[in-house]
């Protein structure tokens, strides 16, 4: 049945799989977490590392091995001047702070473009520097978790509403992405991820496609943020820096190629829903005071599993092609 999955969603199979057995594993271990208030909490909890691995999505599949490290730090970066800098500056409506955040988000992404596309900086230095700079940056803010966001953004910490704003972010970044796949932009990005040079030799115009990329990832970091924002209701220096790496785990775990030109928001969605799931399989049982460690090898152990059977379902198609 595998070889009759249409191409452009093979790469699917493996996070759509992996998300259905920890689904059932969840099922059975933790019933109430899917229960109405259980899943309010759950779509809460796991949006700002949804956003982060959707934020990667588009700067991988555009190519040259871009794997943006800075995604986490600048998500905190964004979350400590929330509450710190915007109610200095009297700013405290929705429309003033999801403005800020996805300013900011596509700023600091359209920096790291100019460094890439004009500089000729390779993207992972460039990344790798951003991420050392705002994680000093946010520490330099904020150097340690406090502050109080928002009221109304606050309130969204409680997480009882299945159907709450948080949702509906999710399902608007969604709906963006989908509006940005029609687009003869998207197919430019992905035909230069896959062959830079070809896209270059054929008349693409490589330059306002990777920018493209960046400023849809800025918009999924601003969104991010202030998901992340009104989960803790305060602001925490370090807190992004630990989506990072979860992020690119997601990314990986959804079949998104790191070497450009195949993915989709879809897999980055899945895959980071199967690491929440994975979260919550693993806070079912009792390891003790070694509970975070058994978290960080399973994370690793799936991650790996799943690279060899992405490898193995491609060797075999590329045998039966």
């Amino acid at each position: 049945m595998l070889f009759h999955v249409p191409p452009s969603l093979r790469h699917l199979v493996v996070p759509t799989a992996l998300v259905a057995v920890l689904l059932l594993v969840a099922v059975i271990r933790a019933p109430m977490t899917f229960t109405p208030v259980g899943l309010a909490g759950a779509v809460l909890v796991a949006a700002p590392l949804i956003l982060a691995a959707m934020a990667l999505t588009p700067i991988a599949m555009a190519g040259r091995g871009g794997v943006d490290l800075s995604v986490g730090p600048a998500i905190g970066f964004i979350n400590v001047t929330i509450v710190m800098w915007l109610p200095a500056l009297g700013i405290a409506s929705p429309l003033g702070v999801f403005a800020y955040a996805i300013g900011m988000g596509i700023l600091w992404q359209v920096m790291l473009a100019a460094l890439i596309i004009w500089l000729r900086i390779a993207p992972i230095i460039a990344a790798l520097a951003g991420y050392m700079i705002l994680s000093g940056v946010n520490l330099v803010i904020l150097p340690r978790p406090g502050g109080i966001a928002p009221d109304w953004l606050a309130s969204w910490s409680f997480g009882t509403e299945l159907f709450g704003q948080v949702l509906w972010i999710l399902i608007g970044a969604c709906v963006v992405w989908g509006l940005f796949t029609r687009m003869v932009l998207f197919d430019h990005m992905r035909l230069m991820g896959a062959d830079e040079r070809t896209a270059y030799t054929v008349g693409i115009d490589i330059v306002t496609a990777r920018l493209a990329a960046h400023v849809m990832a800025g918009l999924f970091i601003g969104l991010g943020a202030v998901c992340l924002t009104g989960l803790i209701g305060s602001g925490d220096p370090t807190q992004g820096n630990t989506l990072t790496l979860q992020a690119v785990t997601a990314l990986v775990l959804g079949g998104t190629s790191l070497a450009g030109g195949r993915g989709g928001i879809a897999g980055s969605i899945l895959g980071a829903v199967a690491m929440w799931l994975v979260f919550v399989v693993l806070s079912s049982f009792n390891f003790g005071a070694i509970s975070g460690f058994m978290t960080q090898m399973v994370f690793g152990l799936i991650l790996t599993a799943s690279l060899l059977l992405s490898l193995f379902t491609g060797r075999v198609r590329a045998r039966t092609a």
